[in-house]
């Protein structure tokens, strides 16, 4: 985008909030004045061959040399604000950027151009922050999309992209989205979480839980992490895969990359979608047949959610231990009846059983993670598939969470408890060294 395209995404008024609360009309005013005179008194073909933090310093003096021609009434932290507004409108996302510069946001849903909601603490919030109008809020998504050589238009109005930080954006406008354009955002963390994080920071699950998920990686247990929207499944996969010896060769397949992967053997594969005249889409199924021409030691695929599903069962069955993924499902049994309809979707005619014994030998252990009333993520249920019994796959819990009921300010009471079973995988860890005590399956042993 050349520099008089970024100029000109500003709107000739500004909607953008100051810390205090709303924008006046007369600092709107005053900064659809600013903007119009910067288009006018800019050299653009000289600043467009600056450096941006070099090109953000000279914009700023560029409006306080404008500000002192206007008179312009403004206390210190009202002339910083207008600077920032501008710069945000010219190099960033407009009013989202200060969303976004937030680190206890998760989410940022613009559902119109005067209702942009965010979670913190995982629950939703209203925020002050409004665009100027809808074509404000369309020039800020044209600019998104075009950063990774997408369009969005009448012909083609839903777009998924990624921000350069590498948070993931869905955009809809109209005629699909009936009340105007509308954005999601999920933010990409820019420091990841760690193990540690989730049993003592944010008590998801027990040491002894994050002991055996560690031993399972290690050990080249195939897994499928279970959960909901928000229920911290890409998370939880992103901090199993940092288990995975630094010796092996790691393919990921996502459709927005979000996995962090610290080993030095890592491929990043990212699908790709249709284009205008209905060409070059790259789906995950064709990534996953091409990922096994890689010679890869483990496939990563960040969310199975069709037709894939049975090259990524095949994978795990031929020698491709050890791999994981992720599916929206309610329940680890939900879970594998998902998986079998995606089976059918890959149009082979298995019989039920044939589709179930495929699944059965494939995977290993169910992780289900959920988010709570409260907005807490918990891993509810670890879970192990024992085999077949005639038609039916057999599975049994490891550990579990029992919730016990909600306290007076709403915060979910429960405990974590092991059902008392020992896995059958326990001797397949103590051959690669992981040895799990007796201890840690005990059932009178709780956790809050």
């Amino acid at each position: 985008m050349s520099l008089r395209e970024k100029l000109n995404t500003a709107p000739r008024e500004t909607m953008a909030r100051t810390e205090s609360g709303g924008a006046s009309e007369a600092y709107k005013a005053l900064k659809g004045r600013i903007h119009l005179k910067l288009v006018d008194k800019f050299d653009l073909a000289v600043l467009e061959t600056l450096p941006p933090e070099r090109l953000r310093h000279e914009i700023a003096g560029m409006v306080e040399r404008l500000l002192q021609e206007e008179q312009a009434a403004l206390n210190d932290i009202e002339r910083r604000l207008l600077i920032r507004d501008i710069q945000h409108e010219m190099f960033g996302f407009g009013p989202l950027e200060l969303l976004m510069a937030d680190p206890a946001v998760s989410d940022i849903l613009v559902n119109s151009y005067h209702r942009i909601f965010v979670e913190r603490g995982g629950k939703l919030e209203l925020t002050n922050v409004t665009f100027n109008d809808e074509q404000h809020l369309m020039r800020i998504i044209d600019k998104i999309v075009s950063l990774v050589g997408r369009r969005i238009d009448e012909s083609s109005p839903m777009v998924d992209a990624r921000l350069p930080d590498g948070s993931r954006v869905n955009a809809v406008i109209p005629p699909v989205a009936l009340d105007g354009p509308m954005v999601s955002i999920r933010r990409f963390a820019q420091i990841p979480l760690k193990m540690d994080n989730l049993v003592h920071d944010l008590k998801s699950l027990t040491p002894e839980m994050a002991a055996m998920l560690e031993g399972l990686c290690v050990a080249k247990v195939n897994m499928l992490i279970s959960g909901g929207t928000g229920a911290g499944k890409t998370t939880l996969l992103n901090i199993l895969s940092g288990y995975i010896p630094q010796s092996e060769r790691i393919i990921t397949i996502e459709d927005a990359a979000e996995l962090q992967l610290q080993q030095p053997h890592v491929v990043r594969l990212e699908t790709r979608p249709m284009n205008i005249e209905g060409r070059g889409e790259v789906s995950q199924r064709a990534l996953v047949r091409n990922a096994l021409r890689m010679r890869p030691d483990r496939i990563v695929i960040g969310e199975v959610r069709g037709a894939e599903a049975v090259d990524m069962l095949q994978a795990m069955n031929t020698g491709h231990e050890g791999s994981l993924t992720t599916i929206h499902a309610n329940t680890p049994r939900d879970a594998l009846a998902r998986l079998e309809n995606m089976i059918g979707m890959a149009d082979l005619d298995l019989p039920h059983r044939a589709a179930r014994q495929q699944i059965a030998s494939a995977i290993t252990v169910v992780i289900q993670a959920l988010r709570l009333p409260d907005g807490k993520r918990k891993i509810t249920s670890i879970q192990e598939i024992t085999g077949m019994e005639g038609d039916i796959i057999t599975m049994q819990e490891i550990f579990a969470y029992r919730q016990t009921g909600i306290g007076v300010d709403g915060e979910v009471q429960g405990y974590f408890q092991a059902t008392g079973i020992r896995p059958k995988f326990a001797d397949r860890l103590r051959s690669f060294g992981v040895a799990l005590p007796d201890a840690m399956f005990d059932p009178a042993r709780r956790f809050q």
